[in-house]
């Protein structure tokens, strides 16, 4: 698989594999905001920052405090959703690429009580209320994960009067092999660095 065929293959909505029902597996997940406009933070460089010249400067990605709350977000993802782990993830300005695993074998008890203020329903044991069985049979987990991680940066952002909205979807790439996830994961240790050649770059600010 070339290059050029896996970094655009993720973007595309319809690429969601029909025969795959994305309740375990590893993926490759990205989300935008709407429009692209940087709600998280901004790349700043050697170039860049303060007015300095020193390409011996690294960049950085400065989160503002949108993004410092979904950084936070991301982190304590398993302890809301048990059945999922996050190992490797990158805020950009405009959009958050993550690598999603997700335990098949675990059942998901806990589906979308934490971050939907109309589910937030508790259970006892193995007694769980009738409309949190009907969300779990209807979503799959990683659309759970990721609609948590949304519904709580969504929610944190009306609190506290900060202007954030994401984009509706969201887009996943199934990682199939060892060496497909290596390359996935070179390439969202790099993308700070490369932001200036990324896609996303210099749209809406």
């Amino acid at each position: 698989m070339s290059d050029e065929k896996f970094m655009n293959k993720y973007r595309i909505p319809s690429s969601r594999a029909q025969w795959h029902e994305y309740n375990g597996g590893k993926y490759f997940v990205t989300i935008c905001t709407k429009d692209r406009v940087h709600y998280f933070g901004e790349i700043y460089d050697g170039k860049t920052l303060d007015g300095a010249n020193d390409a011996k400067i690294e960049p950085k990605m400065y989160l503002t405090e949108i993004g410092k709350f979904t950084d936070s977000t991301i982190q304590k993802i398993s302890t809301h959703n048990h059945y999922a782990e996050i190992p490797l993830y990158v805020i950009m300005p405009n959009h958050i690429h993550l690598i999603v695993v997700i335990d098949g074998d675990t059942i998901a008890h806990t589906v979308e009580t934490v971050h939907a203020p109309s589910l937030q329903q508790r259970w006892k044991g193995d007694i769980v209320d009738d409309k949190m069985q009907m969300v779990s049979h209807r979503k799959n987990k990683l659309s759970v994960v990721i609609g948590g991680i949304k519904s709580a940066v969504t929610k944190f952002a009306n609190e506290n009067g900060i202007p954030f909205e994401w984009q509706s979807r969201f887009h996943d790439r199934i990682i199939r092999n060892t060496e497909e996830m290596n390359r996935i994961a070179k390439y969202i240790e790099e993308n700070v660095a490369k932001w200036h050649y990324d896609e996303f770059y210099g749209e809406s600010l």
